[in-house]
């Protein structure tokens, strides 16, 4: 497939799949300090302004890493608060990227905000607030980048830039990507007087930073200046953090003694640690990184954020941390009352049991009330509206409750109920038309029950389940650090799926030899397939007739339906013959814009080729899934893709051949549904008897039914 830009091909390239088992994997711990947010986040900077912790992140899970600008704070490092930051936008287009954010209190007081974006070249730009949550303004009206790519070398990326702040007062920046094949990090001095010019840049030899590949960061240790990286690949097991030490800012580096200092466990708890930052809290020292959620998605992009203690043996020699999944001690006193739902009994409407070729895990209800970042209660899939009853053994006083949805950044509509006996239900707080994300999100009433009920009705983006990280309540009020709420959203509830057949292309329905231009869709959403290119009515060199397609394509004159959106579930299913199957391209049906992010899990199509976006393509060859079987040449077969907003799974001739677990984001706004294409070409050179498409996922019983009702004869 064709490549575009630099990001995707390198930022990419290196990923790979794990599997490790539930049961050797101890992340079902109550009460736990790791992940230390509830949600998908990456490359964590954590600060403290006045009283109050800070972590800056990249949203994750959606879009390669491209979620909204949000940060969190805290006053005790324990109970989290999430806000979306408002960011302008660049003078040409949207903000998409939002990578590896830092920030710094300048000299002035006001506070500089960097992040790293690739929609205009890998460049770093900054921006400045009166406060550490914004609303921001550009440093440059012109967007101008802080940092541009191909400084302080020609093709040199410039992301993940981390500032270090001397005991003299300059500032320094360290940067770079991929730097194992880009000759090494770049290290620069910061203008504090503009804070938007570097000065005195240059690159860092390899040689200094063994095994490095990303996310440099720089602190002080006495006289030594400490250099701590992230080695390996992101995407999988392999990747750590390291460290070299110097006397200068610039270096030279020596290389650290027990590198990696951080790395994936024996046990798999924690998995694919890296890209940090560092706490100071007097003498001690907190090590903030992101590690793999888990059961883990695919390519390694669902990221969860972690704290634990870093020591240092002396100020050129840190020990190896040591990452848990209870994390640190409580070191600052919290303000917060008893969660009285912990540990409490739960029950719901459904729950999901993951089932693939690498896990078997269940979400189960308990996971709502244990407080772990880690667990979650999620539906079995993702139809509305879905319960959750949460006893709390007695009848108690509840003056707040605080839910923690699955994506921070996306608002969901739901009820609270109460009850003393379970039976007679009323009213705690009623939040159906809510279109206000946050998390948690925060409900106050004056009431006695024993009883609670959440009844998510509605999602903002399709396909999103009901889903909870945790469910907390109290018997008395408590003051929340920031008096923030985040912009009201302008767009309406997602579409549901409607469970029915949305595409009905059929063969037997037209005359052998027939020439025609159009034909019509038998399927619900109706409408009509215009030729586009070759297509014909013939029969194969077994008698079998069939669509014929030769460099063409059969193209819905209906929009793609809004359920098929974001993270919409599908099903496809089709009898295809490849006479030739080629590495690349044959693209059997096609339903998303390509280009409209460029970016992974926004593209969605159904493939018969050899190559590793064999079956299900979803970003020019990366986070696709192959054929594990490559289907026979010259042969009927019956090819049927399922993704249910959870796992996406490929069947063959009604066997389950290859699944993985995704989470798309589906670009269908200007995306047409195509039949024998993609919408850039990609043609399929072969012969397809039918293709039904639904819009939700069908189970392994009725693949084997659809597959021996339209066997061919």
């Amino acid at each position: 497939m064709k490549r575009r830009n630099i990001f995707v091909i390198h930022f990419l390239l290196f990923f790979a799949i794990s599997s490790y088992a539930q049961d050797k994997v101890n992340v079902n711990m109550s009460n736990a300090g790791n992940p230390i947010l509830p949600g998908y986040f990456a490359d964590p900077t954590i600060k403290k302004f006045g009283d109050i912790y800070y972590i800056y992140a990249t949203t994750d899970n959606e879009m390669l890493a491209s979620g909204a600008p949000t940060v969190w704070y805290s006053k005790d490092l324990k109970n989290w608060y999430n806000h979306t930051m408002e960011i302008p936008s660049f003078t040409a287009k949207p903000i998409t990227n939002f990578w590896a954010p830092d920030i710094i209190l300048g000299n002035d007081g006001k506070y500089y905000l960097y992040f790293g974006n690739c929609e205009m070249g890998c460049n770093i730009y900054g921006y400045v607030s009166d406060t550490p949550v914004g609303p921001w303004k550009k440093l440059s009206e012109n967007d101008v980048p802080v940092i541009s790519n191909g400084y302080p070398r020609e093709g040199f990326p410039s992301l993940d830039a981390q500032f270090f702040k001397d005991t003299d007062g300059k500032v320094y920046g360290y940067w770079g990507t991929w730097v194992h094949y880009n000759g090494g990090y770049a290290v620069g001095e910061l203008n504090t007087a503009t804070m938007k010019d570097m000065v005195n840049s240059k690159n860092i030899p390899l040689s200094q930073t063994p095994k490095p590949f990303e996310a440099a960061y720089m602190m002080k240790k006495g006289s030594k200046y400490i250099l701590m990286y992230s080695g390996d690949s992101c995407h999988d097991e392999t990747y750590n953090v390291r460290y070299s030490y110097g006397d200068t800012p610039y270096g030279p580096f020596t290389e650290g003694q027990n590198n990696p200092i951080l790395s994936t466990t024996e046990d798999k708890t924690t998995h694919g640690p890296g890209h940090h930052s560092v706490l100071e809290d007097g003498n001690e020292y907190y090590i903030v990184y992101h590690k793999h959620d888990y059961p883990m998605t695919r390519g390694g992009l669902a990221r969860q954020v972690c704290i634990d203690k870093m020591v240092f043996e002396n100020d050129s020699v840190i020990k190896k941390v040591v990452p848990t999944s209870k994390g640190i001690e409580n070191i600052v006193k919290t303000t917060t009352p008893e969660n009285i739902a912990l540990n409490a009994a739960a029950t719901a409407s459904s729950y999901y049991h993951l089932q693939s070729s690498e896990y078997d895990y269940q979400y189960k209800p308990a996971f709502a009330t244990d407080d772990n970042n880690a667990t979650m209660w999620k539906v079995a899939n993702n139809s509305l509206p879905q319960d959750l009853i949460i006893d709390l053994g007695a009848v108690k006083e509840i003056k707040r409750v605080m839910t923690q949805f699955e994506f921070a950044s996306y608002y969901y509509q739901y009820t609270l109920q109460y009850s003393s006996d379970g039976k007679k239900w009323n009213m705690y707080a009623d939040k159906s038309k809510n279109q206000t994300s946050g998390s948690p999100m925060i409900d106050d009433n004056d009431i006695s029950a024993r009883y609670l009920k959440l009844t998510v009705l509605g999602t903002e983006k399709a396909g999103l389940y009901a889903a909870v990280w945790n469910i907390k309540v109290y018997s008395s009020l408590f003051e929340i650090p920031l008096p923030l709420e985040n912009k009201k959203s302008n767009k309406q509830a997602a579409v549901v799926s409607t469970h029915k057949m949305l595409i009905d292309l059929n063969v037997n329905n037209q005359k052998e030899g027939s020439s025609f231009t159009k034909l019509s869709n038998k399927g619900t959403i109706g409408g009509t397939f215009a030729k586009n290119g070759e297509v014909k009515i013939e029969k194969d060199n077994e008698g079998v007739k069939a669509f014929k397609f030769t460099n063409g394509s059969l193209v819905l004159d209906k929009a793609v339906p809004k359920m098929l959106a974001w993270n919409g579930s599908y099903s496809i299913a089709t009898w295809v013959k490849n006479p030739e199957i080629a590495k690349e391209g044959e693209i059997l049906a096609s339903w998303c814009d390509r280009t409209a992010y460029n970016l992974a899990n926004s593209y969605n199509a159904l493939a018969y080729n050899s190559s590793h976006y064999g079956a299900a393509p979803h970003l020019d060859g990366h986070f696709d899934m192959r054929y594990n079987k490559l289907p026979e040449a010259n042969k009927w077969h019956h090819i049927v893709l399922t993704f249910d907003g959870v796992v996406e799974k490929m069947y063959v001739d009604s066997v389950l051949d290859n699944s993985q677990n995704m989470m798309l984001s589906s670009a269908i706004d200007k995306a047409k549904i195509i039949i024998g294409a993609s919408d850039i070409g990609e043609n399929y050179s072969g012969y397809m008897a039918s293709l039904q498409m639904y819009d939700y996922a069908l189970t392994k019983e009725e693949i084997a039914k659809h597959f021996k009702e339209t066997k061919i004869k």
